[in-house]
């Protein structure tokens, strides 16, 4: 039996992809530890793993402070990964030391989890839910104007916290060593290779096994024909009324069924009166929607795209930041979608009609779908972690 620590950030994105692989290796007899949030502790239990919960160690974060985190603020970024670390540090380290796991996976964006694992000479592997991103992809972020401000008046506060880290024992160089993985760092990444881009500058340690889907019963194509268009602008940044508003009034006396799926901050009473063919709701299975949807409406994330992808259906993109850009970029350049620049009903209206009416959107999404079926999934991510585990045992 092998040892392995997972930990991940408190996103559903970074983390849902590893639910499937901590039962593929709970199923074959290996133990798993899951340092994450109090939101995701009955999604890990329920895939096989011991949950330990970081929640107290997390710097309280108002949503007008993950807004500005999230994609935008490089620094902020930076100053809450150091705090969590060193918050976390004597706890984690004293309880990894006692269990001696035979490697430590951590989100790409979990960078606790990285600097423990080389503070604690235990082997390391990437978990890397979005692209690999190395000297030549990460040109590929195109930033605005005021990110880049951001980025340069924040180094003070980043050297600040390096030198925070290394009072703590952590061997760190600068901010660049935490967050960019080398080509000796063995990578999962959960996307195919045929849809990174530029696979080819990448080692063979990056491992590309495409989406980790979670499997659901078969899904009902209701009791009409009519195409079936979702929504969703995800779980963090999607507090954005006017934007729901748009798509309401968009097909509102359309010939689709539209499915909205709004998160937890808005009230859906406060959309006014809905039309027969537009269902809202707080929260869907976004899967068993996926299953059955012709367009979806995405902001997106990494997660969603995947998931569409996986199920052959193109996309209407609105990306809300500068790393969603590039995803959304490779989606066009593939002939997977259409992407909005603004969000005005019309906008939304056409471009939907565009991708109903022309079948070579579904049919390059399906291509797309195809690479990531073949490329492994769970099976293959859980052979490359127990590979780690045994070249410790061995060494």
């Amino acid at each position: 039996m092998s040892k392995i620590v997972i930990f991940s950030i408190p996103a559903h994105g970074h983390t849902n992809p590893t639910l499937p692989v901590v039962t593929e290796l709970v199923s074959q007899g290996h133990e798993v530890w899951y340092y994450s949030f109090f939101e995701f502790q009955e999604k890990i239990e329920s895939a096989g793993a011991r949950f330990i919960s970081c929640d107290q160690f997390l710097p309280p974060m108002s949503q007008k402070e993950l807004n500005r985190k999230v994609g935008k603020d490089f620094a902020a970024l930076i100053e809450m990964i150091v705090d969590t670390t060193v918050a976390l540090d004597e706890k984690v380290c004293q309880e990894l030391r006692e269990y001696q796991p035979d490697c430590i996976v951590s989100d790409s964006l979990c960078f606790w989890g990285k600097l423990i694992a080389i503070k604690l000479d235990i082997p390391y592997i990437c978990s890397t839910t979005t692209f690999a991103f190395n000297n030549h992809t990460a040109k590929l972020i195109k930033r605005s104007l005021r990110e880049i401000v951001r980025m340069i008046t924040g180094m003070p506060r980043i050297n600040k916290k390096i030198e925070l880290l290394r009072s703590h024992g952590y061997d760190v160089n600068s901010f660049i060593s935490i967050i960019q993985n080398d080509n000796e760092t063995d990578t999962i990444v959960y996307t195919s290779k045929a849809f990174q881009p530029m696979a080819d500058t990448f080692s063979d340690n990056y491992t590309f096994v495409g989406p980790s889907i979670r499997q659901t019963a078969l899904a009902s194509n209701g009791a009409d024909n009519k195409k079936l268009v979702y929504v969703s602008l995800g779980t963090v940044l999607n507090n954005n009324k006017q934007f729901y508003k748009n798509c309401i009034s968009a097909f509102e006396n359309s010939p689709y069924n539209v499915v909205l799926s709004i998160g937890k901050k808005i009230e859906i009473a406060s959309l006014g009166n809905l039309p027969d063919n537009i269902i809202v709701q707080n929260h869907v299975d976004q899967i068993s929607v996926l299953k059955k949807a012709d367009v979806f409406i995405t902001h997106c994330g990494m997660n969603s795209v995947n998931e569409s992808l996986y199920y052959g259906v193109p996309m209407v993109l609105f990306p809300l930041h500068s790393e969603q850009r590039v995803v959304a970029d490779r989606v066009v350049e593939l002939g997977a979608g259409i992407q909005l620049r603004k969000n005005k009903p019309k906008l939304l209206e056409t471009a939907v009609n565009n991708i109903i009416n022309n079948a070579i959107y579904s049919e390059n999404a399906q291509k797309i779908s195809e690479t990531f079926r073949n490329a492994g999934g769970a099976i293959k991510a859980a052979a490359i972690i127990l590979s780690k585990t045994k070249e410790k045992g061995s060494g």
